[in-house]
């Protein structure tokens, strides 16, 4: 059974946010003080296992689990690995996961288990000064030893780094080499309009990634390819290293034309677009019924009302959030 939505796009990729919680703060997706949802409101495992089982027979193939943080989630595993169980039946062509890497050392084999075969990890610096700037509470040898913890259990690696204007624009040489060295393959990600953040404009920390590719090609050739993952990224291979190198600009470049996922917010609040603010409530028919059949019917009137696109914009004029929740609120 196939979701399309009404521009004629079929939705097959859902991103299931776990938690809102997470152990780092970086700059450009929460506020030092941020103020989390209560307990009550926040889905069990056991429901966001029956959503997420509920899009996979509605069509879904993808499942990315993000937060928050979201290995930070008590008891997360015994979420991922009765998810696997659609990767076994062949329902699901992928589980995959967004981290900051902070718990990997302690998961990694066990994601390798649960069927996980790739992961993303949120990676800005190579610097501890500058790591320990952007995250405000993380610890980069935590990460990078995840990282090789990743790597020992036969995971495959994309380090997703978001440009900063003035933070970490000197270092994307630097990263990409080391990227080459490591086998990961790299997306850089332009800074999102999301959430108030209290301390300075977003037009401070926007840095448009047309200037960082021209840059970049003065020492790097960027071979073209029409790889895809499913997700907005569009990807050249760096021909000096091997790996792909992605660029995900939502707003020098929009890519919604090809959109084909919704956001699953760990409250069961449905976001058909990370850019809008229309979302639907999934959690009342989850709780109102034990049977899937009013979940079903919601998810799918939400999709029939799916935006053509967003309205991510930062310039002068522009400088307040497009959307007033966190990245960490829609997850990822």
């Amino acid at each position: 059974m196939a979701m399309i939505d009404p521009f004629g796009r079929h939705i097959t990729y859902l991103r299931v946010s776990v938690t809102d919680r997470c152990d780092f703060r970086c700059v450009y997706c929460m506020a030092e003080d941020m103020a989390f949802l209560p307990k009550a409101e926040v889905l069990t495992l056991e429901e966001l296992d029956r959503t997420a089982g509920a899009f996979v027979r509605l069509g879904v193939r993808k499942l990315r689990l993000t937060g928050g943080e979201p290995l930070v989630r008590r008891n997360v595993m015994a979420l991922i690995r009765a998810l696997g169980r659609h990767l076994q039946s062949g329902d699901l062509d992928e589980l995959t996961l967004t981290t900051n890497g902070s718990q990997l050392s302690r998961y990694a084999t066990e994601l390798k288990a649960a069927g996980m075969k790739r992961i993303n990890v949120s990676l800005d610096t190579l610097d501890t000064a500058t790591f320990t700037a952007i995250t405000r509470w993380g610890k980069l040898d935590q990460v990078l030893d995840g990282l090789r913890a990743a790597k020992d259990a036969g995971l495959s690696v994309k380090i997703n780094t978001v440009a900063l204007k003035g933070v970490n624009d000197g270092e994307f040489d630097q990263l990409i080499a080391w990227c080459g060295e490591q086998g990961f393959d790299q997306t850089l990600i332009e800074v999102m309009p999301m959430g108030e953040l209290g301390e300075g404009a977003r037009l401070d920390q926007y840095l448009p990634l047309s200037v960082v590719r021209a840059k970049l090609k003065t020492k790097w050739t960027l071979d073209e390819t029409d790889y895809r993952t499913g997700g907005p990224a569009r990807y050249t291979v760096v021909r000096e290293t091997g790996r792909r190198l992605g660029f995900i600009t939502p707003l020098t470049h929009n890519f919604c034309e090809s959109c084909n996922r919704v956001r699953l917010t760990c409250t069961g609040t449905l976001y058909m677009c990370l850019g809008q603010q229309d979302a639907a409530d999934l959690r009342t028919p989850l709780r109102a019924s034990e049977s899937d059949e009013p979940l079903e019917d919601a998810i799918r009137a939400a999709i029939a009302r799916k935006p053509k696109g967003h309205d991510f914009v930062i310039d002068r004029r522009n400088q307040a959030p497009a959307v007033p929740r966190h990245m960490s609120v829609t997850g990822g």
